[in-house]
C-alpha cells in the first residue's frame, strides 16, 4: 500500500519531466547548431542581391501548409474512429507531431544539411521534418490505446533516429552498394572519391512510399508486437466505433484526400515535374476510392459499406504512386496503380488484419499494415516497373529514370524489424 502512492507519484512527474528535458535538450542544440540557409538570412540573401520573388518560400510554402494540415488535422482526425480513444487520437498526435518537428530538424539537419559546423534550415526542412513527424504518426497508428504519452514521446525519440539514418542510408549508401557492384562509381561527399565515369543515380521516392509509409508502418507493427499481452484481447470491445467517432474519422479522410497531392509533390523538383507529381496523384486517388467502394460492398455479407474501409483503403492510392508519381506513369498508369492499391488495401483490412493478430499477435489498432505498408510495397514495385519501362522519348531532356533491377532486393523493406528501406533509382 506504501508503494502505491509513490508510483502514482512517479507516474505523475515522469510525463512532465520527459517533456521539460526534451524540450530544453532540443533548445540547446538549436542554440548551438541550428542557423538560417542562405534563403533565409536576412545579411545572406541581400548581399547576394536576389529578387524577393525568387526567393523559394514563395514555391514551397503553398505545399508546406498543405502537408502541415495533413499532419496535425488529417492524421489526428482519422485515428478518431475509436470511441475510447478520440481524444488521445487528436491529443496525442499534436504531442507527438510537435516534438517530432524539433528533434527531426536535428537528426536531419546532421545527416543532411550540417556544412560549416552547423544546420542551415529554411522551408524544406520544415517540409522535410513533416515529414517524418508523418511516419512516426503512422507508427502511432498502430499502437492506439495501447500506449501513454510517455511511452509515445520515447517511440518517437528513437523513430526519428531510426528514421534519419534509414533516409540517409537510402540517399548516400545504398546507390553506392548496388552500383558499385556494377562497376561504376562517382564522388560522394564524405565517402571518398569511387570514380567519375558516369553520373550518379538518384533515389525517387517523392511521396515517401518507402522512406515514410512503409517504415512508419512497420516500425508501428513491430512495437505493436512487443507491447502485446494476452490480456489486451479482452479489450477488443472497446475498438469499435459509434456514429459520431467514425464521421470525425471521415472528416480526417477528406482532408487526407484534398491534400495528397501536395503532400507527394512538395519535395519534388519544381517545373513538369511538380506538376506531374500533383497529377499522378490526383488521379490514382480518384481510382482507390471507386475500388474501395466496390470491394467494400462485395465482401460483405449484406453488401453494406464499411466505414473502416472507406476511411482508410480510398487513401491508399496516394500511398501507392509516392516512389512512382514525379516519374512518367502516365494518367493510365495511376489511375491502375490507384485501382490495385485500393484493392489490396480493402481485402487486407477485410481478411489480412484478422490473421495479424491470430497467428502473429500483432494488434493493429488502425490497420497501418493495410494503409501504408502493403500499398508503400506495391508503389515500390511500380516504381522499378515505371523506371525500368522508362525511354528517351518518353523524357526527352528530362533525365530518365533507368531502373537498376540488381538492387531491387535492397529497395524492399525489412519485415522484421524497422529496418532500412529503399527507393526506385533513376539517372
Amino acid at each position: 500500500m506504501a508503494g502505491s502512492p509513490r508510483r502514482a507519484a512517479g507516474r505523475r512527474l515522469l510525463l512532465p519531466l520527459l517533456c521539460l528535458f526534451f524540450q530544453g535538450a532540443t533548445a540547446i542544440l538549436f542554440a548551438v547548431f541550428v542557423r538560417y540557409n542562405h534563403e533565409t538570412d536576412a545579411a545572406l540573401w541581400h548581399w547576394g542581391n536576389h529578387s524577393s520573388a525568387a526567393n523559394e518560400f514563395y514555391f514551397r510554402y503553398p505545399s508546406f501548409q498543405d502537408v502541415h494540415v495533413m499532419i496535425f488535422v488529417g492524421f489526428g482526425f482519422l485515428m478518431a474512429f475509436l470511441q475510447r480513444y478520440g481524444f488521445s487520437s487528436v491529443g496525442f498526435t499534436f504531442f507527438l507531431a510537435a516534438f517530432a518537428l524539433q528533434w527531426s530538424t536535428l537528426i536531419q539537419g546532421f545527416l543532411h544539411a550540417f556544412h560549416g559546423g552547423h544546420i542551415h534550415v529554411g522551408v524544406e526542412s520544415m517540409i522535410n521534418a513533416d515529414f517524418c513527424a508523418g511516419a512516426v504518426l503512422i507508427s502511432f497508428g498502430a499502437v492506439l490505446g495501447k500506449t501513454g504519452p510517455a511511452q509515445l514521446l520515447l517511440m518517437a525519440l528513437l523513430e526519428v533516429v531510426l528514421f534519419g539514418v534509414n533516409e540517409f542510408v537510402l540517399l548516400g549508401l545504398l546507390g553506392v552498394r548496388v552500383w558499385a557492384g556494377l562497376g561504376v562509381g562517382w564522388s560522394v561527399p564524405g565517402w571518398g572519391l569511387l570514380s567519375s565515369c558516369v553520373p550518379p543515380p538518384q533515389v525517387r521516392d517523392a511521396g515517401g512510399s518507402m522512406t515514410i509509409h512503409t517504415f512508419g508502418a512497420y516500425f508501428g507493427l513491430v512495437l505493436s508486437r512487443v507491447l502485446y499481452r494476452p490480456r489486451l484481447e479482452k479489450s477488443k470491445h472497446r475498438q469499435g466505433s459509434v456514429y459520431h467517432s467514425d464521421l470525425f474519422a471521415m472528416i480526417g479522410t477528406i482532408f487526407l484526400w484534398i491534400f495528397w497531392p501536395s503532400f507527394n509533390s512538395a519535395p519534388t523538383s519544381l517545373g513538369d515535374g511538380q506538376h506531374r507529381t500533383a497529377l499522378n496523384t490526383y488521379y490514382s486517388l480518384t481510382s482507390s476510392t471507386l475500388s474501395t467502394f466496390a470491394l467494400s460492398a462485395l465482401v460483405s455479407r449484406d453488401g453494406r459499406l464499411d466505414m473502416v474501409h472507406i476511411q482508410n483503403a480510398a487513401l491508399a492510392g496516394g500511398v501507392v504512386v509516392g516512389t512512382s508519381s514525379e516519374m512518367m506513369l502516365t494518367p493510365f498508369g495511376a489511375l491502375a496503380a490507384g485501382f490495385l492499391a485500393g484493392m489490396v488495401s480493402t481485402l487486407g483490412y477485410k481478411f489480412f488484419t484478422p490473421i495479424l493478430e491470430s497467428k502473429f499477435k500483432v494488434q493493429d489498432t488502425c490497420g497501418v499494415h493495410n494503409l501504408h505498408g502493403m500499398p508503400g510495397i506495391l508503389g515500390a514495385l511500380v516504381g522499378v516497373l515505371v523506371a525500368g519501362l522508362a525511354t528517351h522519348e518518353a523524357y526527352g531532356d528530362g533525365a530518365p529514370a533507368e531502373a537498376a533491377l540488381p538492387g531491387l532486393p535492397l529497395r524492399l523493406p525489412v519485415l522484421r524489424g524497422p529496418g532500412l528501406l529503399g527507393g526506385a533509382w533513376g539517372a
